[in-house]
């Protein structure tokens, strides 16, 4: 990552703070996925007629200027022309910062490669379990096994220091930080905590609740930001780290800036304000932002792209610099 790049990524994000730009722009590029994740409502692969194709994507990014683009799903490489939506995205305008959000399972060295040329600067593989667990709470037997052998063969042999590890925490996993981080570290690359949400699929059973559980995750916690003194393994910023603990505490996180700091681009380019709520579609950001928020207001999730793009203007800036530090 370039200096410039970081200080064109803090410039627009500090628009995205005063609400002329969203920091950051999730396109979900399909709703198909060959996973059926035990947190997630976008499981197995579905027939899909209506897709933005890449032009679309260079015209949304210019319309809405976003300093980071996440390509999500469903799952992203389930997309054949990915490399050219990534193009298009790059090519829309300012060139945002773009992270491709994969399970992995159709991830090769070839397409790996084929993606950083087209753009991608970060990719974000979701990692549950430290161990075949994750096969289980994918399901999708096998994934783990590839995961360990793709992830650092690719870490090792291009040295690009672009994979970062997202674990979205659990009652089934948050105990297992420790080894979590322990499976980044032997695979040499980075590592990002998020909070789970029974808002996608209405479980509460994985919701971290109990007073006991609490307890061990405020603990969990105190181990990571002790773990960032020594280590740049676990990249998730301590503040962020603190109101996770606190989200799972009070039971909600107040004061969602949905379709202003972040938003959602649906496969067929309708937009949510949040992807909590697919159901809730506008056509324009504007549409987003005031009927969204007008008529509803939620406390129910502190996922990554909100967590990241609710900080401060303060936090962004040393976040920048710190990511440009680790990442660089």
């Amino acid at each position: 990552m370039s200096v410039g790049l970081v200080l064109g990524m803090a410039a627009r994000g500090l628009g995205g703070v005063l609400g002329r730009n969203p920091l950051c722009v999730s396109f979900e590029v399909t709703h198909s996925c060959p996973a059926d994740c035990l947190h997630c409502d976008k499981g197995r692969i579905k027939r899909e007629d209506r897709l933005m194709q890449p032009d679309d994507y260079r015209i949304r990014t210019r319309e809405l200027r976003p300093g980071v683009c996440q390509l999500s799903g469903g799952e992203p490489l389930t997309r054949k022309d990915l490399e050219r939506i990534v193009a298009a995205v790059k090519g829309g305008g300012p060139p945002p910062y773009v992270i491709c959000v994969t399970n992995s399972w159709l991830l090769t060295e070839e397409r790996y490669l084929a993606l950083i040329e087209a753009g991608v600067d970060i990719f974000s593989i979701s990692l549950d379990f430290p161990d075949e667990r994750h096969d289980e709470f994918r399901q999708l037997p096998g994934l783990f096994a590839r995961m360990r052998d793709l992830i650092p063969r690719l870490s090792e042999t291009h040295g690009r220091n672009n994979i970062v590890l997202n674990t979205a925490l659990t009652r089934a996993n948050f105990r297992e930080i420790p080894a979590l981080v322990e499976k980044a570290q032997e695979w040499g690359v980075k590592l990002s905590f998020s909070a789970y949400s029974a808002l996608r699929t209405g479980n509460l059973d994985y919701c971290i609740q109990r007073k006991e559980d609490l307890e061990h995750l405020r603990e969990s916690v105190a181990y990571l930001k002790e773990h960032q003194t020594l280590h740049d393994t676990v990249i998730t910023p301590a503040p962020v780290l603190d109101r996770t603990y606190r989200f799972f505490r009070d039971g909600g996180a107040s004061g969602c800036q949905a379709g202003v700091r972040f938003l959602v681009v649906r496969p067929d380019g309708m937009i949510n304000a949040c992807s909590m709520f697919p159901d809730r579609r506008y056509r324009t950001r504007e549409d987003a932002v005031n009927s969204f928020k007008e008529r509803f207001t939620c406390d129910q999730c502190y996922v990554s792209i909100r967590a990241l793009t609710e900080r401060s203007v303060t936090e962004l800036a040393v976040g920048s610099i710190k990511q440009y530090v680790q990442m660089g």
